[in-house]
């Protein structure tokens, strides 16, 4: 070593050795050699051994400036969320779920929802939080599908004519599922996944056209997709790209297991569904306390991002320091140690040809901190310590990190964390097993997430799409189902625990044990609000004052009908639109098609997001209130009935398969009005039922 680099102290028996350039002397820590007679011993010891301030000076500007870097993107995406478009907080799945449901939350698919989930997404995964850009894209996904579906937007002046078709409830629920599907498809680069994840999680209602649209969907997302990436295979796009289509293959891996291998499988399964519901549990109380905090304005949610992010700064650049150096590895083909901005065998304050194996995951993109915990063929690449602190680290921050005011997913948090156990549970079964612990690391992920998520078909496929590895497919079956078995005992999947949390009126697809002792009057809410098929103008403009109905039953009545009778339903925006066009008559007659030629259909298309005719907007003069307006022309002449002795599990059942809005419950005898009343999606919620019922206990 050249005599300039040696740094000797007074005493003359410490000898500090540096690398031989000044890259090498910011990142590799120092040399000690210290004599003891005609014996040399060299051990590699903390920076602060040698007195070269420069040093010390050095690591506390590399974490300033990576703090800063993380703080500045971390408040830009807060302040987007916060001042813009609070509904882009969080992953989006979960609102996109309850959509399809039939809940038409405000503003989780409007535009500027749109703006702030794309650019918020990239400001937080860029500021280095734990979180991933799946769920954001699933959302992202929905909202153009919804911005499509509703003919674009008038207030930003990007309206289609020929979208006009898409108005309606069925083709827009269609397409919000084909975006939701090609959100999953371009975040994992898994067209299938993508389809059956909306099929298993996302939609509430299923035909097979619908199957056909989501695929065809995926498939132009996986053509587009393979076009950028061959674009981009020269490095002008960054980091896009890379590893193609399959992100982290595992196939180079041989396959073969024995008995104690599906042992540590079933064990990995276990701890999967344990940690996964721990996880969910503690989701749900860290979502409760930041709503809490929240709701005290805006400036609280960017502090408590800017905490957060501070917090993941110093895990990220403070837990390396106590992983010890790592030799390089002979036969690797990887440059080590790794200099570049992403890849694996990151120096980090090591000496020359070593590497540290906690810098490798913390100080790395996400995507490639997953990448080297799948990496096969590298049994010791990480120690158990590190694997240890990385998981615990991982577990925690993605706890506290979902719920603040930025776009987050839970995916790349959950495949990060169930990595690192999984890896750890290879490195203790590696004596006895045949399995690579890079195996390992898959399977602890797909057991994380099955214990998460409670979903197994579309994970199964997402991941074996990822990893590029059929013959690993029995073990993952294996592994989700055992982690989904173990975690329903405990509670909910996260999306369903979230939906409830943030009060939105999700029908399950089954119905509740106590529904079976009820029957459909039983829960009817009053009082009845009916017009007539010839109805006053006064009349309906005070009931659409007085009460927030959306759907009013229509009864014809002499001379129109011999008896009372039930003619349909009428919607509210229906009322609205016909109010507006003043399509009245001194005379209580039939209007005929008059409305048919002065209002077209299309007005009575479904209005996006705050587009629709609102009641302010209606100018009725005096005179005009004891008018008569004709309703015939929009009434929906056959709703959806049953009979009020049917068993209120059936009835549920049948609102929710249908996709129903309204259900008319008409009597089981004559003689009586024709109509009993309306169940709608509030009338089956367990909180109503037991406010009319206290004695019926639900079913834990």
């Amino acid at each position: 070593m050249d005599q300039e680099n040696k740094v000797a102290n007074e005493e003359g028996d410490i000898e500090c050795y540096y690398g031989k350039d000044m890259e090498d002397r910011i990142y590799s820590q120092p040399l000690l050699t210290k004599r003891h007679n005609t014996t040399s011993q060299i051990a590699i010891v903390g920076a602060n051994a040698c007195p070269v301030e420069s040093l010390d000076y050095e690591y506390y500007k590399a974490f300033a400036a990576l703090a800063g870097c993380n703080l500045a993107l971390a408040a830009a995406a807060a302040a987007l969320c916060a001042y813009i478009a609070p509904a882009a907080a969080g992953s989006g799945i979960p609102e996109v779920k309850a959509y399809l449901n039939g809940v038409d939350a405000h503003s989780i698919l409007a535009p500027s929802t749109l703006f702030v989930k794309i650019f918020g997404s990239i400001l937080c995964v860029s500021a280095g939080f734990v979180v991933g850009k799946e769920g954001p894209m699933v959302h992202t996904g929905a909202c153009i599908a919804s911005l499509i579906g509703q003919g674009g937007s008038r207030k930003y002046h990007l309206t289609w004519r020929w979208l006009r078709y898409f108005k309606n409830d069925r083709d827009r629920r269609d397409l919000i599922t084909c975006g939701a599907a090609a959100g999953v498809a371009s975040a994992f680069r898994a067209p299938v996944g993508g389809v059956l994840f909306a099929l298993e999680e996302a939609a509430s209602w299923w035909r097979s056209a619908l199957l056909w649209r989501t695929f065809f969907t995926t498939a132009v997302v996986a053509i587009v997709l393979r076009a950028f990436i061959q674009l981009c295979s020269t490095g002008t796009c960054g980091l896009f790209g890379e590893g193609g289509l399959i992100m982290y293959d595992v196939s180079a891996a041989k396959v073969a297991y024995s008995v104690p291998d599906i042992l540590a499988v079933i064990l990995l399964g276990v701890i999967g569904g344990i940690f996964g519901s721990l996880y969910n549990y503690l989701v749900d109380k860290v979502l409760r306390t930041y709503s809490i905090i929240n709701e005290k304005g805006p400036a609280v949610k960017i502090l408590l991002v800017v905490t957060i992010s501070l917090l993941t700064s110093i895990c990220s650049y403070g837990l390396p320091w106590f992983a010890t150096c790592i030799p390089c590895p002979i036969d690797t083909t990887e440059s080590c140690p790794n200099t570049d901005l992403s890849g694996n065998y990151k120096s980090f304050q090591c000496p020359p040809n070593h590497y540290n194996d906690l810098a490798s995951l913390f100080l790395n993109t996400n995507d490639d901190a997953i990448r080297n915990l799948l990496s096969t063929s590298t049994t010791k690449e990480f120690h158990i310590s590190s694997l240890f602190i990385f998981f615990i680290a991982i577990y925690c921050l993605g706890v506290i990190t979902y719920g603040i005011a930025i776009p987050s997913g839970l995916f790349i948090p959950v495949i990060l964390a169930g990595a690192g156990y999984g890896r750890l549970i290879g490195r203790l079964f590696d004596p006895i097993t045949k399995l690579d612990v890079g195996l390992f690391a898959l399977l602890g992920a797909a057991s994380f997430l099955g214990g998460t998520m409670r979903m197994t078909v579309s994970l199964c496929v997402i991941l074996l799409e990822l990893t590029n590895d059929l013959l690993l497919l029995p073990l993952v079956m294996l592994v989700l189902l055992i982690s989904k078995t173990v975690g329903d005992m405990f509670n909910h999947g996260v999306y369903d625990q979230i939906v409830k949390l943030k009060g939105l009126p999700y029908m399950e697809a089954h119905a509740e044990p106590y529904m079976k002792h009820l029957v459909a009057r039983d829960v009817v809410s009053g009082p009845l609000i009916t017009f007539s098929g010839v109805e006053k103008v006064g009349n309906i403009l005070h009931a659409l004052k007085t009460t927030g109905h959306n759907g009013f039953p229509v009864i014809d009545e002499p001379p129109f009908a011999d008896a009372p009778e039930l003619c349909g339903l009428v919607l509210r925006s229906h009322l609205l639109v016909l109010l507006k066009g003043k399509i009245f008559s001194r005379d209580r007659a039939l209007s005929g098609d008059e409305v048919v030629r002065r209002i077209s259909k299309f007005d009575f298309a479904k209005a996006g997001s705050g587009k629709g005719v609102k009641l302010e907007d209606l100018d009725i003069k005096d005179e005009e209130m004891d008018m008569y307006v004709d309703l015939h022309p929009i009434t929906n002449t056959s709703p959806y009935t049953v009979v009020e002795t049917m068993s209120l599990a059936k009835a549920a059942v049948l609102f929710r398969q249908l996709g129903l809005r309204h259900m008319c419950v008409v009597p089981k005898s004559q003689g009586r009005p024709p109509i009993v009343g309306i169940l709608t999606r509030h009338d089956f919620l367990p909180e109503h039922i037991l406010g009319l019922y206290p004695h019926i206990r639900l079913r834990k």
